[in-house]
């Protein structure tokens, strides 16, 4: 009942984290979805990995123009620290030799590289995997228990696209998630109110303002899914888009 009212988890997710928390694993219902929250628990470490490269990379020589673009957006540390901002060097396979250790496929799975679809016409050597995002200041994207499931990507500079979202993986469903969800669920059950904004700097500018209740889409209109969870939190979210 604490979980629920102060972090406003499901109930299964409730007994999965505590779960965790005692050194216990939840029994899976049938061998498939044992099966399945195994491949779940490697994209899950694959992606913590990738989110603590990013961080790492942000602190490095070669952050400095994102922590320049921060500071002028007016993101402080503090801000930064808590929204687990990072940067993704410029490279095509900085993060996959980094992450060598997960093996392509799963990275690939991930969505954190991208497979290209044709050989090279040479039919004896394949083309291989690259990092998907290059050169862009990177945001996690979590889920309600706070693990990081995919990435949102903005561009340093000129370029499109200005911003780039992980694709759709086993861990991450756009029309289904909420940007913000982990934090803005449990501040929503003390306000009595949640805010959905237009993208992750309105959210992160709202909550380094104090509203910490605000949440967005990801890249798309407003779904029914996303309707439907807003609901759970509040009876009349408060809707704040650009016009």
């Amino acid at each position: 009942r604490w979980m629920t009212d102060q972090r406003g988890l499901p109930f299964m997710e409730e007994v999965k984290e505590l779960a965790q928390a005692a050194g216990m694993d939840v029994p899976a219902p049938d061998p498939r979805a044992a099966k399945r929250a195994e491949a779940a628990k490697g994209l899950h470490d694959a992606m913590a990995a990738a989110h603590d490269f990013f961080a790492a990379q942000l602190d490095a020589i070669e952050g400095a123009e994102a922590r320049a673009y921060l500071g002028k957006r007016g993101i402080s540390d503090a801000t930064r620290r808590t929204f687990g901002f990072g940067y993704s060097p410029d490279s095509r396979g900085r993060l996959r030799t980094a992450l060598k250790d997960y093996g392509d496929p799963m990275l690939v799975e991930a969505g954190l590289l991208i497979d290209p679809d044709e050989p090279d016409s040479d039919r004896a050597k394949k083309r291989e995997p690259y990092d998907r995002f290059r050169g862009r200041l990177m945001l996690p994207i979590r889920d309600i228990r706070g693990r990081t499931i995919a990435f949102g990507g903005r561009i340093l500079g000129q370029g499109e696209p200005k911003y780039l979202n992980s694709p759709d993986t086993p861990l991450f469903d756009k029309g289904r998630t909420l940007y913000n969800i982990d934090r803005a669920s449990p501040a929503s059950r003390q306000t009595g109110r949640v805010i959905v904004v237009e993208g992750y700097m309105d959210v992160i500018a709202l909550a380094q303002a104090g509203f910490g209740d605000a949440v967005a889409p990801l890249g798309t209109a407003l779904t029914e899914h996303q309707i439907e969870r807003l609901w759970k939190m509040v009876e009349v979210p408060i809707l704040c888009f650009d016009g």
